[in-house]
């Protein structure tokens, strides 16, 4: 026999208050999948993207904050976002197992429609990188033609990227760095630099005086791990869809994507490791 369950004091009219719909915007959330073609797959494809736009917005919520913690050397706060990025990360990894059920027959019927649309023009994406030290002024070109993204963009281009306050922190707690690396040109990616390695040697050769520091370097190496795997499984899932085509956006495809996992971000934290 079916029973209801009990909903005693459950609020069940809602013509005059606040829904979990209305505070969630679901009415627009739900309404923002149009699939171009008439294919049964290619709600997959859109729904994978925008919630991985939506989980890259935090991302960015998260990391900005980060930032601007270390800016003023409060770590404790920094590291709770900093882990909570990396754990966004490893939702995306596996979110690609739900994109690779898409055969290649399956997305040969789609691609036509997205035309020149791509995920290399992710905005969000591009935030990303820059943050996190990957600049790349090129990379802005493909969001001129949207000017308040572009100047988004170009903001982020052109400030210390997260890591640049790490080791301008490292200068003010006492560690002699060269000079030319705390003033220089933002929009430049970062490059290796032997005091900022000899800083890090230091700081993991005595852990205990220097907690917070070396907390601080082993979140970073989580955030770039996390980063690399979720880069890694985004590649082995479009060979897996489209083998070595080129992009819908004109990338080379797997090639660059392969590329793109040898940049490495926080260079002297994975260089120290070989000192120790």
């Amino acid at each position: 026999m079916t029973t209801t369950p009990p909903l005693d004091g459950a609020k069940l009219d809602f013509t005059d208050d606040m829904s979990y719909g209305d505070y969630l915007a679901l009415d627009s959330l739900l309404t923002a999948q149009h699939p171009l073609s008439p294919d049964h797959n290619e709600m997959l494809f859109i729904i994978q993207h925008q919630t991985s736009e939506l989980w890259m917005k935090l991302m960015l919520h998260e990391l900005q904050a980060a930032r601007q913690q270390i800016q003023q050397d409060a770590l404790p706060p920094a590291f709770k976002m900093l882990e909570r990025v990396a754990r966004i990360m490893a939702q995306l990894v596996t979110s690609w197992d739900v994109l690779a059920t898409l055969t290649p027959s399956e997305y040969s019927a789609i691609r036509p429609y997205l035309k020149n649309s791509s995920g290399f023009q992710s905005h969000q994406y591009r935030l990303i990188e820059f943050i996190m030290g990957n600049k790349q002024e090129v990379m802005m070109r493909p969001h001129r033609h949207n000017p308040p993204v572009f100047e988004q963009v170009d903001a982020e281009l052109n400030v210390p990227s997260l890591y640049d306050e790490a080791v301008r922190l490292l200068a003010r707690k006492g560690h002699s760095i060269n000079p030319s690396v705390l003033d220089r040109d933002w929009s430049q990616p970062y490059a290796y630099d032997a005091s900022v390695e000899a800083a890090w040697l230091a700081i993991y050769q005595q852990p205990e005086s220097q907690w917070e520091l070396y907390e601080l370097a082993e979140e970073l190496v989580d955030l770039e791990d996390a980063f690399r795997q979720w880069r890694f499984r985004h590649l082995t899932t479009v060979e897996r869809v489209i083998g070595y085509k080129r992009g819908t956006g004109g990338t080379a495809g797997t090639y660059y994507l392969r590329h793109v996992l040898d940049t490495r971000l926080f260079p002297e934290l994975w260089n120290v490791r070989t000192h120790l």
